[in-house]
């Protein structure tokens, strides 16, 4: 699909079908995480894959969000290995593990999977029941799939604001 395609028709799917991802659309995925750029290429992000009845078992239980989607990646980050800005007030770990998973949403949407971002849960009880490395973060859970019969983009996923609005040239 054409990237231009890809970010015009993307949007977050809230009611899945249980067909499968495939296991090569999911490696596709996944690569497209991986191969995100970092801070001081540091790759402190860490994703993993639920797909197990327990796992999304575990999901289900921290959030109303999974709309039925047959596999969620939880993308964390290293808090031990990112790069402090100067000032000291921001780090690379959230920025880093955010673009990752962009990158992964894009490359769902190129792979025909729909996806979801979802924030609605707390990621240290997420982190702590799926029995993460106390040194990692969650920074949010990704829904792939492939849409329900009827399921569609919300009526206002057209409605954007004019450039002029959201930039200013200095």
């Amino acid at each position: 699909m054409e990237f231009k395609e890809v970010i015009r028709n993307r949007y977050s799917c809230k009611k899945y079908s249980d067909r499968q991802v495939e296991p090569e659309k999911l490696t596709a995925i996944l690569e497209a995480g991986r191969l995100a750029p970092t801070a001081k290429n540091l790759q402190e992000q860490h994703v993993y894959v639920l797909q197990s009845t327990d796992a999304l078992a575990k999901i289900d239980a921290a959030t109303p969000c999974r709309y039925g989607a047959p596999a969620v990646l939880v993308v964390a980050f290293d808090r031990n290995n990112i790069f402090t800005y100067p000032g000291g007030k921001r780090d690379s770990g959230v920025e880093d593990a955010s673009i990752v998973a962009t990158h992964m949403i894009l490359a769902a949407a190129d792979e025909g999977v729909d996806s979801c971002w979802i924030n609605f849960f707390d990621p240290e009880k997420l982190a702590a029941e799926l029995g993460l490395p106390e040194n990692e973060e969650i920074l949010m859970a990704l829904d792939l799939g492939y849409a329900a019969e009827g399921a569609g983009p919300l009526g206002n996923h057209n409605s954007r604001k004019p450039l002029k609005e959201t930039v200013t040239y200095m």
